[in-house]
This record gives structure tokens, C-alpha cells and sequence, in this order.
């Protein structure tokens, strides 16, 4: 319940944002990946158990978000923006795959984080996979993360600290641009669509 109230509460705030967020536009500035690395790469397992590396969507853009299920307000308010992105673009979207990563693997089961995603849009692909191999890729985009327990609480019922915002990877798999949390989501539907627009 409380988890639920807390997807609302981010639905509702990105709500709010919406006018202001309609007046952003912003040109694609390209980076060279001096931030995370040129090509950050990850090895990782989608719901069904099945291997997916970052080659997979060679051809398509990615945009990637890091987070885990029982976060209480960063990673809904992130999807809830993922799937207005997706929406924005509409028939461009098909250029995208939206992909969030779980830093939680021990309770993020395939099962829990596909049901996670899709309430937010069905497009949207979750990925996790061993502590090492999440680790690895959390590494290689240069997101960090860390379990929290606070002291006498239950060791199971621990948050997970983690670094928030999108990365954009091309066509190609080379980074192009993080993006802020709370970047208002029709501003990154705009320079994604510019960057699809000059290819």
C-alpha cells in the first residue's frame, strides 16, 4: 500500500511539472564520454532469466535508469518520466529501448521487477542479474549505489542508496548524455528526438 501511494505521489508531482516542463528546449549537446566511458557495456538478465548484454540493441538508442523496486520515491518519479518519454516520442519511441536496471538483486526477482516496470509502461525492460555482475555494470556507467540498514532494524528490510538521473547510449552503444534527475521529461524527449531526427 505504502508503495503504491508512493507511485501515485510521484505520478502526481510529474503532473504538476508538467506546463513548465513544456516550455524546455534544449539543442543535443554530444559528449565524449568523459563522464562514464565511451562505450559502457553490461551483462545482465532480463525477467525471463534470459542473458542480454548492451550489444542487444545495437541499431536503437537506449535509455537507462539504475534503481531498485522498493524505492520509495527516485525510481518511480524516474519511470513514471521514462514513460512519458516514451509517449512524447510516439511512433519514434520505436528507436528507444527503455531499460532500468535494478541495483537490488536480492529481492528484485524477474518476477517483481517485470511486474514493476510494466506498471509503468510495458516497454520499459528490466534488467538484473548476480551482485557481481550488477555491480560491473553499475561500475561501468559510473552509478553508485550502497545497502543501508539502519541500526535494530530488520537486515532484510534495508533502502539502497543509489545515484539517480538517465543515460542515453546511441545507436552504436557509445554514451552520449546523463541526464539530471528531474529533468523535466519533454525536455529529454526533445534531444532524443533531435538525435534520432540527425541520424
Amino acid at each position: 500500500m505504502i508503495r503504491l501511494a508512493a507511485l501515485v505521489f510521484a505520478l502526481f508531482g510529474l503532473l504538476l511539472a508538467g506546463p513548465a516542463a513544456a516550455q524546455a528546449t534544449h539543442s543535443l549537446k554530444l559528449l565524449q564520454g568523459e563522464d562514464i566511458g565511451i562505450n559502457p557495456r553490461y551483462l545482465l538478465q532480463d525477467p525471463n532469466g534470459r542473458s542480454v548484454t548492451s550489444e542487444e540493441f545495437r541499431g536503437r538508442f537506449q535509455l537507462i535508469a539504475f534503481g531498485y523496486t522498493f524505492c520509495p520515491d527516485v525510481c518511480p518519479t524516474t519511470l513514471v518520466e521514462m514513460a512519458a518519454i516514451l509517449k512524447q516520442l510516439g511512433e519514434q519511441s520505436k528507436q528507444v529501448q527503455a531499460i532500468f536496471i535494478s541495483v537490488d538483486p536480492e529481492r528484485d526477482t524477474g518476477k517483481v521487477l517485470k511486474t514493476y516496470t510494466e506498471f509503468f509502461d510495458p516497454r520499459i525492460l528490466g534488467l538484473t542479474g548476480s551482485p557481481a555482475f550488477v555491480k560491473r555494470a553499475a561500475d561501468n556507467f559510473k552509478m553508485r549505489y550502497a545497502k543501508v540498514i539502519e541500526p535494530g532494524k530488520d537486515s532484510k528490510n534495508y533502502a539502497v542508496d543509489h545515484a539517480a538521473g538517465m543515460i542515453l547510449l546511441d545507436p552504436e552503444g557509445e554514451f552520449v548524455k546523463k541526464f539530471p534527475f528531474n529533468t523535466p521529461a519533454l525536455e529529454i524527449a526533445s534531444q532524443i528526438a533531435e538525435a534520432i531526427a540527425q541520424r
